[in-house]
């Protein structure tokens, strides 16, 4: 019986879209182990990175001698906090390994054919969905920056607050925007947008609600509310605050909370963002998503520094209930837009691929 490899590396990455956002430095990983032509054993990278998503799938009591392996990425053949997974490929006697992606990582970079010989085979057919999976990743290796996307919620006729109620898109939109929210491992927002709504920006959603990305609030002035709800997440994630003020009574106030403090001497140019994003780089962040009002989102347009923007938009009008605080072309006027297929009861999600 002929072996279905597109089908079987599909339900790889399927499998690693489950803990993308949650496994630290390292990528997230699928693994199938295929006997007969039926899957015997799956793995994802763990939460925090480690173990390995094949050393997940194969430290199941099963026979494994003559099986086929179909991974996402190239497995690892270096020694680092565990031994490589080539070595437990090899020991557990794997007939045939797929893989889809080379690992840009140069202690693995096209050596795991070396270590397997011919028992490994790199997949050149990849769906297209799956084309970019590891985007993020790639740019993380290549610039030593995270990857950063956005999202926003807009009206039918493009306003971003409503001047009566607090939500514009629906409750079924808000959940999906969790779920979207959970797939990151950072989440930037302002001290305006957090005062004006009270923002937690936690993952409030049933099976993740204890994954809480950590929270960067861009706050130059030190005026962040003192009655906030996030402060009762702060001992459970990791929170700072970005600011230029020398304020030493906010400063106080804010670290008796477990805020921890980044000083910037400035925070205008492109040059500004950039230092502060290798920071929070060499601060382990890899998967930003920038969840602000539309001032501090332009700011980034414009400096190409978003690489993909999720809009939701309402199925309503609000007309003069709505308005904006910044202007809204940029985004009305964006070319690369993709719906999203989900049901959101009559609203849409929008993805723009900026770069």
């Amino acid at each position: 019986m002929k072996q279905n490899h597109n089908f079987f590396s599909n339900l790889a990455f399927n499998i690693a879209e489950s803990n993308v956002g949650k496994t630290n430095k390292n990528p997230s990983v699928g693994c199938v182990i295929v006997k007969n032509n039926s899957v015997i054993s799956t793995g994802v990278t763990s939460i925090n990175g480690r173990p390995h998503a094949e050393y997940n799938a194969l430290s199941k009591n099963l026979n494994f001698k003559d099986a086929y392996m179909y991974v996402t990425l190239e497995p690892c053949t270096h020694y680092g906090i565990t031994p490589p997974c080539t070595n437990l490929i090899k020991k557990k006697k794997i007939k045939k390994v797929y893989y889809c992606f080379e690992d840009p990582d140069i202690r693995t970079y096209k050596k795991a054919k070396i270590v397997l010989n011919n028992r490994i085979k790199k997949i050149k057919k990849i769906d297209d969905r799956n084309k970019d999976f590891y985007k993020s990743y790639f740019l993380n290796k290549k610039y030593k920056l995270p990857f950063i996307d956005a999202k926003i919620a807009i009206s039918k006729d493009f306003s971003t607050i409503s001047r009566k109620n607090k939500w514009i898109t629906n409750s079924r939109s808000r959940k999906v925007s969790h779920l979207i929210r959970s797939k990151y491992d950072c989440i930037i927002s302002t001290s305006a947008s957090i005062n004006k709504d009270n923002s937690l920006l936690n993952c409030r959603i049933k099976g993740l609600n204890n994954f809480k990305p950590d929270l960067v609030i861009i706050d130059r002035k030190l005026r962040l509310k003192k009655n906030l709800a996030l402060y009762s997440l702060a001992k459970k994630r990791k929170t700072y605050i970005l600011t230029t003020s020398n304020n030493s009574k906010e400063t106080s106030f804010l670290k008796k909370k477990n805020i921890r403090i980044i000083k910037l001497n400035s925070l205008l140019t492109k040059d500004d963002f950039l230092k502060l994003f290798r920071k929070l780089f060499q601060l382990g962040k890899r998967r930003i998503l920038i969840e602000s009002g539309l001032i501090f989102l332009n700011q980034l347009l414009k400096m190409n520094f978003i690489n993909n923007l999720y809009i939701f938009k309402s199925n309503t009008k609000l007309r003069s209930n709505g308005f904006n605080n910044s202007k809204i072309n940029l985004i009305k006027n964006l070319k690369i837009l993709k719906q999203v297929n989900v049901n959101l009861n009559n609203d849409k999600l929008l993805k723009a691929r900026i770069h």
